[in-house]
């Protein structure tokens, strides 16, 4: 018998497999390009704070673990529980895990 904690992972990699994959593209390509429009997007708010920052803020890496968070926020936030941000949740963690995974091969 399944478990409703392996119900909510296995939807996640449904999705992460499935769905988010054919309607997002290539999981390391899309986070990707996401830091690179929340690097230029803080760079020009850091400037007109005369704050310069050289080099990349965010990392692929980054943006799933913050995408996790927002999922993370939004369970403790207040509202009707929504089960889909634990789905959602899991399948940022696993995309994050995927994602160190290739950094961290790459830099052997």
């Amino acid at each position: 018998m399944a478990t409703k904690a392996g119900e909510i992972l296995e939807t996640a990699r449904q999705l992460v497999d499935g769905d988010r994959a054919r309607t997002h593209g290539d999981k390391m390509e899309n986070h990707a390009c996401i830091a690179a429009l929340w690097n230029a997007y803080m760079r020009l708010q850091l400037q007109r704070r005369g704050v310069d920052v050289p080099g990349a803020i965010f990392g692929s890496l980054d943006v799933a673990t913050m995408m996790l968070l927002l999922k993370v926020a939004r369970t403790v936030s207040g509202g009707e529980h929504n089960l889909d941000n634990y789905v959602d949740a899991a399948g940022y963690a696993a995309v994050a895990g995927e994602i160190a995974e290739h950094w961290h091969a790459w830099r052997k």
